[in-house]
C-alpha cells in the first residue's frame, strides 16, 4: 500500500510538472512581471529587514531559549498563571517591540516552545505588528482620526479576544503540551535583575536599528532618533556587550576589540554604516564560537530558529510578491481588481479586505500609504479598517512559519478568526461611520 502511494506522489508531481510546462504563459507579459516581482519584493525584504529586523530577533529567541528558564515563562504566561497578567504582559510586550509580522516570529516560536500557553503566544503574535504606535499615530493623521482610533482600539482588543478563543478552542491539547513541560521551580542562572537588563538591551537595540524615517511633522525626538539611531544603536551594543562580561563571563577585550573595530569602520565609512553593523555582526558571532556553556547555546539556539524560520519567510514573499507585487507595481493578480472588490462597505468587500491582507506582506508602515491610494480610488472605510486589522498581523511568510510552529489545525483557526474579526469588525465601522 504504501508502495502503491509512494509510486501515486511520483506520478502525480510528474503530471503537474507536465501540466505547468505546457501551460504557463512563460512569454506573456503579466507573468513575467510577476516572476520580476518576486524577486524584487525578495530583495527589497533582504535590505529592509533581514540584517536591522530578523537578526536582532532571532538572537533575541536564540536567547529566551536559553537564559529564561521554562518555569519563569510558565509562571507569567502559562495555563496556570493569573489570566488578566498573562495577557496583559502577552499583549504588552508584542506593542513595545512594534515589528512586522515577520520579526515577531522568532520571538513568538521561542516564547511558546519555552512553555507559554497558546492563548498568551497567540496574544504576543498579533499585537507585535498590529499594536504599533507609530503604525497607529501615522494612520490617524493620514487617513482619518477615526480610523486611527478604531484601529489602536481593534488591535488591543482583537489580541486578547483572539487569544481566549484559540485557548478555549484547543484547551485539551494545550493540557496535554503542558503536561509535557512539568511545573518543577527551577534555579535561575542569575538574577532576575541581570536579565531584564540584558533582554532591554537588545530590545532596544532592536527598536532602534529599525526606527522608521520621519515624514517631516514628526517630534524632535522622533527625528533625532532617526539622525542618531546608528549612534545609540552602537552605544546599546556596547552596553549589551558589557552585560555579556558581567553576567556570563564573556571576556572584557572581545568587548573592547570589538567596539574598537566596530568605531573605526563607522567613521571610516560614514555614510555605510550597515558595513561597521555587519563587521560588528560577524565578531560577536566568531567570538561566540569558542564560548562554552549558555553562551554558545544561545548562538547555536539562534542558528536553530535561522534555520526554521529564513527559508520559508523568503519562500513566502516570493510568492507574495509574484501574486500581488510591491506597490504601484503589477504582478499576476491585477490591482484594479483589488480595488473594485473593496468598493463600498459590504460584507462582501470587507472579507475581501481582510482576506487580502491576511495574505499580502506588509512592511513596517507601508500599509498607510497603500490605503491611501485605495481610499482614493473608491475604497471604503469598512474595508480600509478591516484590512488595517488583519494585513500587518498576518501575511503569507508569516503563516509558512506559524504552521511549522502550531501545526496546519491551530494555525488555519488562527487566520481564520483574524479574518472573520477584521470582516465584521470593518463592516460594523463602516456601518457606522461612512
Amino acid at each position: 500500500m504504501n508502495a502503491r502511494l509512494k509510486e501515486l506522489k511520483i506520478l502525480g508531481i510528474m503530471l503537474g510538472v507536465f501540466l505547468a510546462a505546457y501551460y504557463i504563459p512563460f512569454g506573456a507579459p503579466r507573468f513575467l512581471s510577476g516572476l520580476h516581482e518576486a524577486f524584487f519584493m525578495l530583495q527589497d525584504y533582504a535590505r529592509l529587514h533581514v540584517l536591522l529586523c530578523l537578526i536582532p530577533a532571532l538572537f533575541i529567541a536564540g536567547a529566551v531559549s536559553v537564559f529564561i528558564s521554562k518555569s519563569a515563562v510558565i509562571k507569567y504566561l502559562g495555563p496556570k498563571a493569573n489570566k488578566i497578567l498573562a495577557y496583559t504582559v502577552a499583549s504588552i510586550s508584542g506593542a513595545i517591540l512594534a515589528v512586522c509580522s515577520c520579526t515577531v516570529l522568532p520571538l513568538f516560536t521561542g516564547i511558546y516552545k519555552r512553555g507559554a500557553g497558546l492563548g498568551p503566544a497567540v496574544a504576543f503574535l498579533y499585537s507585535g505588528p498590529a499594536i504599533n504606535v507609530l503604525a497607529i499615530v501615522l494612520t490617524a493623521r493620514i487617513l482619518g482620526l477615526e480610523i486611527g482610533i478604531a484601529r489602536a482600539v481593534g488591535a488591543v482588543v482583537f489580541s486578547i479576544i483572539l487569544g481566549l478563543i484559540m485557548h478555549f478552542i484547543f484547551r485539551k491539547e494545550e493540557l496535554k503540551r503542558q503536561g509535557e513541560f512539568g511545573y518543577a521551580d527551577i534555579q535561575e542562572s542569575s538574577p532576575l535583575w541581570q536579565k531584564i537588563i540584558y533582554f532591554a538591551l537588545m530590545i532596544l537595540i532592536l527598536i532602534t536599528l529599525t526606527w522608521a524615517k520621519p515624514d517631516g511633522s514628526n517630534s524632535a525626538f522622533m527625528s533625532f532618533m532617526y539622525a542618531y539611531k546608528w549612534i545609540i544603536s552602537g552605544i546599546l551594543a556596547f552596553g549589551l556587550g558589557l552585560s555579556l562580561v558581567f553576567i556570563y563571563g564573556f571576556k572584557l577585550w572581545k568587548v573592547l576589540l570589538t567596539a574598537f573595530v566596530v568605531t573605526a569602520a563607522g567613521m571610516l565609512f560614514p555614510s555605510q554604516p550597515l558595513i561597521a553593523y555587519i563587521i560588528g555582526l560577524v565578531m560577536l558571532v566568531s567570538f561566540l564560537t569558542k564560548e562554552k556553556g549558555e553562551l554558545k547555546d544561545w548562538l547555536g539556539s539562534t542558528w536553530s530558529y535561522s534555520k526554521l524560520i529564513l527559508p520559508l519567510l523568503f519562500v513566502g514573499v516570493m510568492i507574495a510578491g509574484s501574486l500581488l507585487g510591491r506597490p504601484g507595481h503589477e504582478a499576476w493578480i491585477p490591482s484594479q481588481w483589488v480595488e473594485t472588490a473593496v468598493g463600498g462597505n459590504s460584507l462582501g468587500a470587507n472579507f475581501f479586505a481582510s482576506i487580502s491582507g491576511a495574505f499580502m506582506y506588509f512592511a513596517t508602515l507601508t500599509e498607510v500609504p497603500i490605503l491611501q491610494g485605495l481610499l482614493g480610488s473608491g475604497m471604503g472605510k469598512g474595508p480600509a479598517l478591516a484590512l488595517l486589522l488583519s494585513g500587518p498581523a498576518l501575511s503569507l511568510p508569516s503563516m509558512l512559519v506559524i504552521n511549522t510552529v502550531l501545526g496546519l489545525k491551530k494555525t488555519s483557526a488562527f487566520i481564520a478568526l483574524v479574518v472573520i474579526l477584521s470582516t465584521i469588525t470593518g463592516f460594523l465601522f463602516g456601518t457606522f461611520f461612512v
